[in-house]
């Protein structure tokens, strides 16, 4: 039985075979029937990217070539909330997005990132698989958006800035930090005390590079792939908020499928997101050294200074009046009670 390590070492040997799938040609004259592009906004060598590569492959071969699905990775399309609108007005047929991005139309998305809300990544699955992922896929389709059955995770998310380590709250004080423009985001960093700036992950390396900005927060993975280890020094482990993203597609591309290839997308993309999740999360086990090899000077923070400033601010309070007693009854379901 391969040990972990030799899993990940796997894993990575073959990122870089299968990014070449990304330049497969159907033959001259066997042009597929529906030919759908897929936007994301991370570099080739995610467990996004690569496992989508290999889903592409299956559906080609799974639908005669009828269906041939292309990988734009890397913010090739444009940052979120560009690709976001592309979707959504038929440009892009499908992208993978962060429940915050999502939240500017399905406001209620936003509450997959409660801070200190779930316990584990086992924790996230039930919830998010369970009733809490089927409620908020029934309030997506109500916006016109065609979610997929499984979320991808992305992981827990760590501060990290240029200016001192985070062991405490307090320590956030004054700290420019930037979040993606979600609202949950953008109200959690403020309730903690740090001035907040929303924007898209696209931006990031430049902000945090010319000090527009003194800090982020993400999973190891992306500070490992987005090299933020180059412009951020401290890295403060606080599994604040849980992180994944939800694979949508434009409704009416969806529609025009038809039944029976919307049944074999569907299988791939429940198998995608399953084989996405082991990878990533193989992945984040590894980088908590190397990051500190690559110069980050790591600590734990006091996360109980945290969830007692929210709680005195009536955050949780604030955010259950805000998304509705049964959205807020089906987390507190996986997480027991908030607050």
């Amino acid at each position: 039985m391969p040990t972990k390590k030799q899993k990940r070492g796997a894993f990575l040997a073959g990122a870089a075979g299968t990014a070449l799938a990304i330049n497969y040609v159907r033959k001259p004259g066997e042009a597929a029937e529906f030919e759908y592009k897929i936007g994301t906004n991370v570099p080739m060598n995610d467990p996004r990217n690569v496992n989508i590569v290999l889903m592409s492959k299956r559906l080609l071969e799974q639908t005669g070539g009828k269906f041939k699905l292309t990988l734009y990775p890397n913010n090739q399309l444009g940052g979120d909330t560009a690709m976001f609108t592309q979707l959504r007005s038929g440009a892009l047929e499908f992208f993978t997005i962060s429940g915050g991005i999502l939240s500017s139309v399905v406001p209620v998305c936003d509450i997959q990132g409660v801070p200190f809300a779930f316990k584990s990544i086992p924790n996230v699955y039930q919830a998010m698989d369970g009733d809490l992922g089927a409620y908020l896929r029934k309030q997506i389709l109500a916006k016109g958006i065609q979610p997929m059955p499984h979320m991808l995770d992305n992981g827990f998310r760590q501060v990290t800035n240029s200016v001192r380590p985070v062991k405490t709250v307090d320590d956030l004080k004054g700290l420019k930090i930037r979040t993606p423009p979600g609202k949950l985001w953008v109200d959690l960093f403020k309730t903690l005390g740090a001035s907040v700036i929303g924007m898209n992950f696209s931006e990031l390396y430049t902000a945090l590079q010319t000090h527009v900005v003194d800090g982020q927060e993400n999973p190891y993975i992306i500070e490992e792939i987005g090299r933020l280890y180059e412009v951020q020094k401290y890295l403060s482990i606080t599994n604040h908020m849980w992180d994944g993203f939800w694979v949508i597609a434009n409704q009416d591309k969806w529609n025009a499928l038809g039944g029976q290839l919307q049944e074999i997308v569907t299988k791939n993309m429940i198998v995608y997101a399953h084989d996405q999740r082991r990878d990533n999360d193989l992945l984040n086990e590894s980088l908590s050294d190397k990051l500190q090899r690559q110069g980050m000077v790591f600590n734990k923070a006091d996360v109980s200074t945290f969830k007692a400033k929210l709680s005195a601010e009536k955050f949780y309070d604030r955010w259950k009046e805000t998304f509705g007693a049964e959205a807020w009854g089906y987390l507190e379901k996986y997480t027991g009670k908030l607050g």
